[in-house]
C-alpha cells in the first residue's frame, strides 16, 4: 500500500473588506463571514484559493500509480485548522473547482501599506489587471460554465469564479462540501478524486476536459453576507507558507498490495516479536525506502535443528498495516489505514514503502506495525524511528 503527498505552489485568502489587498504570502487561510457591529451589521466575508502543480499530478499518477481510472487510488484534500470560531451545528464549507487563473502576489494580511501585486477579492492578477467576473457565464465553450457571487448591498463585484458545468459534470462532482459541527474535528480531509479527474482524466471512461486553476474553499451560500450576530463562523487553516509542519496537503492513496510469501510460515505466537529492517536511520526528503518487517516467537518451540531457532523469520497475518507519526507533536502523518496502508509480503519478509518528499524535513518520524495474532490486536513500536533531512 501507498500514500503520497503533494504540496501547494500556491495560495491565497480573499476578503470582501479589503477588496484590493494580496495575501499569497501569508501563513493562514481563511474561510469566514463577520457581521462586525450587531446592531448596523456590515456582513463581510473571506475565501480562499489554492493550486497544486499539474505535471506532479500528472507525475504521480502515470509513473507511481500509473492508473488514471479511480479504481486503484483516492486524493484526499487536506487542510490543518489553525483557528475556528463562532461554529454552528451546520457550518460547511464548499469547495469549488475555479474557473480562472490567478497569480499569487507577496502580500500579508493587513501589510502597511496593503500589498496589491496578486490576486484579491476584486482582481485576479494585481491591483488594475482581470477582474473576477461573477454571475452564470460561459469560459469559452458552449459546454463549460463558471459563476461566482457576491452581496451587492455589502461587498464589490469579486470573491473568484468557479465551474457549475462541464461536458463530464454529469459523471464527476465539480464541488465537495465539508460539514463541521460543535465538536467535530476542525482538520480538513476531504475526497476529491472526482474532482481531480476534471484535470487529469480517468483512463477509459474520458479525458481531461478543464485547465487546473485550483480549488475556491469558501462557506455554503446561506452562511456568507449574514447580518445575524449568530451566524459568524471563523475557519482559518495553515496556508503552504506557513512555519508550522501543517502545510495543506494532496495526498494520493493506492493499492499497490502484494503477496507472495513462498516457504515462509504465518506467525501464531502470542508473544510475538518484531523488527525492523533496511532502516539507516537518516533519508534526504527525495528518497523512497522499503521497510523490511521481521518476526518471529520471541521465545521459539524448542527443537533439534542445526540452525538457530531465532534466526527463523515469519511473516505477519495478511492485513497487518503500517503508520507514521512525528516524533514530537506524537501526531499521526500517515495513520493506519486497511485499505491503503497494508503490509506487502514476498519470499523474504513483509514489507512496506515510503515515499519521503511526503514528510517534513528535519523532523523525527516513528513508524508503528498493527497486526492481529493469535486473536489479539497488537501495536508494535520498538523505537523504530528515522529522520528526513534537506538532501
Amino acid at each position: 500500500m501507498a500514500v503520497y503527498k503533494l504540496f501547494p505552489e500556491k495560495d491565497a485568502t480573499l476578503y470582501s473588506l479589503l477588496p484590493s489587498m494580496n495575501t499569497g504570502l501569508d501563513s493562514q487561510l481563511e474561510s469566514s463571514a463577520t457581521a462586525f457591529a450587531p446592531t448596523d451589521p456590515n456582513p463581510q466575508v473571506s475565501r480562499f484559493l489554492i493550486q497544486f502543480n499539474n505535471t506532479e499530478m500528472g507525475s504521480v499518477l502515470d509513473n507511481l500509480i500509473d492508473d488514471n481510472s479511480g479504481t486503484n487510488y483516492k486524493a484526499f484534500l487536506r487542510f490543518y485548522s489553525s483557528k475556528a470560531t463562532g461554529l454552528t451545528s451546520d457550518t460547511t464549507i464548499n469547495i469549488h473547482l475555479a474557473a480562472k487563473n490567478w497569480n499569487n502576489g507577496t502580500g500579508l494580511y493587513l501589510d502597511q501599506p496593503i500589498t496589491t501585486n496578486g490576486t484579491s477579492w476584486i482582481w485576479t492578477d494585481r491591483s488594475g489587471s482581470n477582474k473576477w467576473v461573477t454571475g452564470a457565464n460561459d469560459t469559452g465553450s458552449a459546454t463549460v460554465k463558471w459563476t461566482g457571487s457576491y452581496n451587492s448591498s455589502y461587498s464589490q463585484v469579486g470573491g473568484g469564479q468557479w465551474v457549475y458545468s462541464s461536458p463530464s459534470s454529469s459523471d464527476w462532482a465539480l464541488s465537495s462540501s465539508v460539514t463541521f459541527s460543535y465538536r467535530s474535528a476542525l482538520d480538513v480531509n476531504t475526497d476529491i478524486t472526482e474532482l481531480l479527474y476534471h484535470w487529469v482524466g480517468s483512463g477509459s471512461e474520458a479525458g481531461a476536459d478543464l485547465s487546473n486553476y485550483g480549488f475556491l474553499v469558501k462557506l455554503t451560500g446561506s452562511q456568507e453576507f449574514q447580518p445575524s450576530k449568530d451566524v459568524q463562523p471563523e475557519l482559518k487553516f495553515f496556508s503552504v507558507d506557513t512555519a508550522t509542519i501543517y502545510p495543506p496537503q494532496l495526498e494520493f492513496r493506492w493499492d499497490d498490495f502484494t503477496w507472495s510469501t513462498g516457504s515462509l510460515s504465518v506467525l501464531s505466537s502470542s508473544t510475538p516479536y518484531v523488527s525492523l529492517a533496511e532502516n539507516p536511520g537518516t533519508f534526504n526528503q527525495d528518497a523512497v525506502n522499503r521497510f523490511r518487517v521481521y518476526s518471529r516467537p520471541e521465545y521459539p518451540t524448542r527443537t533439534f535443528t542445526t540452525a538457530s531457532l531465532y534466526a527463523t523469520n515469519y511473516y505477519l497475518p495478511e492485513g497487518s498495516t503500517w503508520a507514521i507519526k512525528d516524533l514530537d507533536t506524537n501526531e499521526f502523518v500517515v495513520n493506519f489505514d486497511n485499505n491503503y496502508t497494508k503490509l506487502s509480503a514476498d519470499s523474504t519478509s513483509c514489507y512496506f514503502d515510503v515515499y519521503m518528499n511526503g514528510l517534513e524535513p528535519e523532523r523525527y518520524y516513528k513508524i508503528m506495525i498493527s497486526s492481529s495474532i493469535d486473536g489479539s490486536q497488537q501495536i508494535f513500536d520498538d523505537k523504530y524511528y528515522f529522520k528526513v533531512i534537506n538532501g
